[in-house]
C-alpha cells in the first residue's frame, strides 16, 4: 500500500507584530474585548507593498523543500489554497510556479477559505496514492490585513485576523505504519452568506438583503464595484459571529470524530490535534467535548490571528519545531469555515 507523508514542513510569518492595543487607534475596542470574544492577544500583518500572499507562500514552501531534502526543480505539482490571491485572476499557484522558476508543472488553486488546506492536502493525498506525482507542494497562506474594515464598524470580523503561510512537501510512502490515514470532507450552502465577502462578485445582487448595494438601476459595469459599494462599505467581509460558532462547535468535534472512528481510534489514542485556528474558544469546547488534555490540542492563535488557509501549516509548523510532535505519533488536523465546509486529516508523523 501507498501512503502520502509529509516530508518536509516549513512556514513564513509577517516582521510586523500587531498586538490588540495597536489597534485602539483605528477602532473603539480593547484588549480585553478582543481577548475574551477570541484569545487573540496580536497578529501578524504582510507588509503593504513587499509581500503578498504568493511571496509569503514562496518562504514557507522554500523551508519546505529544504527539509524534504529536495529542490524546487523536483516539485511535480503544487496546490495552492487562499481566499487572498494576489489576483481576481490568476490564481497564487502559478505565480508561485513563476517565483520559484519551477518546471511546467500542474498549479492547481483551492477556494475551501478556512477550511483549504485540509481540502488541499486530501487532494495532494489521493495523487500520491494513485502514484500521479511523486512531490506534491500544498501551500496555504493569507493577506488579511490588506482588505479588512480597520473601524468600528467592522472590528468583530477585522480584530480576528492575521497574516502568514505554511506549506509541506508530501512524497509516497510505503510504510504503513506512516503518513496520512485518512481524510474527511464535507460542506453544507444552506446558511453560506453568514460568513461571506459578496463584492466584488458576480451575484448582482439577487438575494435582495438590505446590507447589499442595490444594483436594479446600475449600469451594467457598476454592478460588479461601484462607488455605492465604497460608501456603504460593501467591500469589506462579513460575518454573524454567533451563527458560525454555533456551526463550528457542533461539526468540528464531529469531522474529528469521524477520523477517528474510520480507523478504530479513540480521543484517547491522539498524540495532538491541532485545529484551525478560527478561534481559542471554539478550540476549547472542541477540546472539551472531546475529553482532551491540554497536551493533546496545540493552540497558537494568541499570537497570530485566524490565518484562515494557512493557519493549520502554520500551527503544524511550530508544533513540529518545539518537538511536539515525534515518528509514529498520531495527529489530528481539522478545520472548519466558510461555505460552510469542514474537513480533517488523520495521520500518523
Amino acid at each position: 500500500m501507498i501512503r502520502s507523508r509529509i516530508a518536509g514542513i516549513g512556514k513564513y510569518l509577517p516582521e510586523q507584530v500587531v498586538t490588540n492595543n495597536d489597534l485602539l487607534q483605528y477602532m473603539d475596542t480593547s484588549d480585553e474585548w478582543i481577548q475574551e470574544r477570541t484569545g487573540i492577544k496580536e497578529r501578524r500583518f504582510a507588509h503593504r507593498t513587499k509581500e503578498t500572499t504568493t511571496t509569503m507562500g514562496v518562504e514557507a514552501a522554500r523551508m519546505a523543500i529544504e527539509r524534504a531534502g529536495i529542490t524546487a526543480q523536483d516539485i511535480d505539482f503544487i496546490i495552492f489554497a487562499t481566499l487572498s490571491p494576489d489576483y481576481y485572476f490568476p490564481g497564487c499557484g502559478v505565480l508561485l510556479q513563476r517565483a520559484m522558476q519551477m518546471k511546467e508543472i500542474g498549479a492547481l488553486d483551492i477556494r475551501n477559505q478556512c477550511s483549504g488546506f485540509v481540502y488541499a492536502l486530501s487532494v495532494a493525498d489521493q495523487f500520491i496514492r494513485t502514484g500521479t506525482y511523486k512531490n506534491i507542494l500544498v501551500v496555504g497562506s493569507e493577506k488579511h490585513s490588506f482588505g479588512l474594515d480597520f473601524s468600528t464598524r467592522g472590528r468583530n470580523v477585522s480584530v480576528i485576523f492575521g497574516d502568514g503561510a505554511g506549506a509541506v512537501v508530501l512524497q509516497p510512502s510505503t510504510n504503513e505504519n506512516t503518513g496520512i490515514l485518512s481524510t474527511h470532507l464535507h460542506s453544507d450552502g444552506e446558511s453560506a452568506e453568514i460568513l461571506a465577502m459578496y463584492n466584488p462578485g458576480t451575484h448582482a445582487n439577487h438575494w435582495k438583503e438590505e446590507r447589499y448595494a442595490d444594483f436594479d438601476e446600475a449600469p451594467i459595469g457598476q454592478m460588479f464595484m461601484s462607488q455605492q459599494m465604497i460608501d456603504k462599505a460593501q467591500l469589506f467581509p462579513y460575518m454573524d459571529g454567533p451563527a458560525v460558532f454555533k456551526k463550528a462547535v457542533v461539526k468540528f468535534p464531529e469531522v474529528i470524530m469521524e477520523a477517528l472512528s474510520n480507523n478504530g481510534l479513540s480521543p484517547a489514542d491522539l498524540h495532538l490535534l491541532i485545529p484551525h485556528q478560527a478561534n481559542l474558544r471554539i478550540a476549547q469546547f472542541v477540546q472539551q467535548k472531546l475529553g482532551l488534555r491540554d497536551d493533546q490540542v496545540y493552540n497558537n492563535i494568541q499570537h497570530y490571528g485566524n490565518t484562515t488557509a494557512a493557519s493549520v501549516p502554520i500551527a503544524l509548523c511550530e508544533a513540529w519545531e518545539k518537538g511536539l510532535i515525534k515518528e509514529q505519533q498520531l495527529v489530528c488536523l481539522a478545520a472548519f469555515g466558510s461555505g460552510f465546509t469542514w474537513a480533517s486529516a488523520l495521520l500518523r508523523w
